[in-house]
């Protein structure tokens, strides 16, 4: 047997969210043999990554003989594995700036495009201003192209209750019109509150990777300043981070602009 079709389950069970694996195994359980595979496909659902379903088709056609219950059991078994495999924690230092030698980092610019080119889903992104950063424009275009939802969280100019003279935000909206951007609610901010601003810095993908930085989205930042960060993968961290933005925008803390 070609073992091809075992890495083609793998690759599945990493690439689609659990749910989609899950669809997809059970409506494969329910099919007498690989014949019945392409009439099937159909009811696998839009958010199915038809280039990986059709690799599987080819690798089952070679090997006939896999039953569909075999396939669908490997599929629940690699998906369960894979979010074994993201809830594990690693921590990783980032720094733009001097390097000494001493401590292995990375840079920030690096990461946080690592961050955005690997959600599938969701992705959330913090920053008090944005400007200048086409590698970072680039790759949230490409993320839209995978059907990622975007949300964006911004400081306001002046104009509007904020801190800066620079508008981010309008910025973000021309060139990321999919995107959902966000601003803190003056109301909020007054209601208590002292007049603060939007001082937090960080990127959360699929609430399973989350930077967490002292960087703006901008090209000094990114290239010039010294800036400190640290990125983690797995764990509760990076659920919990998205789950808090999340919560700023059903509390209304936050809204759409």
């Amino acid at each position: 047997m070609n073992i091809n079709i075992w890495k083609v389950i793998a690759d599945i069970a990493i690439e689609l969210h659990p749910d989609r694996v899950s669809t997809i195994a059970e409506k494969i359980a329910s099919l007498e043999s690989f014949d019945d595979f392409p009439k099937a496909i159909s009811s696998f659902g839009p958010a199915t990554d038809e280039s990986m379903i059709n690799v599987l088709r080819q690798e089952w056609q070679q090997n006939p003989e896999v039953l569909p219950l075999e396939i669908a059991a490997a599929l629940r078994g690699a998906s369960g594995a894979a979010i074994i495999m993201e809830k594990r924690e690693a921590v990783e230092m980032v720094w733009t700036g001097p390097l000494t030698g001493l401590v292995a980092s990375r840079h920030t610019e690096q990461v946080l495009l690592e961050v955005i080119n690997s959600a599938k889903w969701r992705l959330f992104i913090v920053s008090f201003v944005a400007y200048n950063i086409d590698s970072v424009k680039m790759a949230l275009h490409n993320a839209v192209g995978r059907n990622v939802k975007i949300d964006i969280l911004l400081e306001s100019t002046k104009k509007h209750g904020g801190k800066i003279e620079i508008d981010s935000i309008y910025e973000f909206k021309k060139t990321i019109p999919s995107a959902n951007i966000y601003a803190w609610n003056i109301l909020s901010k007054s209601a208590g509150q002292l007049n603060g601003a939007v001082h937090a810095k960080c990127a959360v993908a699929d609430a399973s990777i989350a930077f967490v930085t002292s960087a703006n989205l901008t090209k000094a930042a990114m290239e010039k300043n010294m800036e400190l960060g640290i990125l983690i993968r797995g764990g509760s961290i990076p659920q919990k981070l998205e789950s808090h933005l999340e919560a700023l925008i059903t509390t209304k803390v936050i809204e759409k602009v």
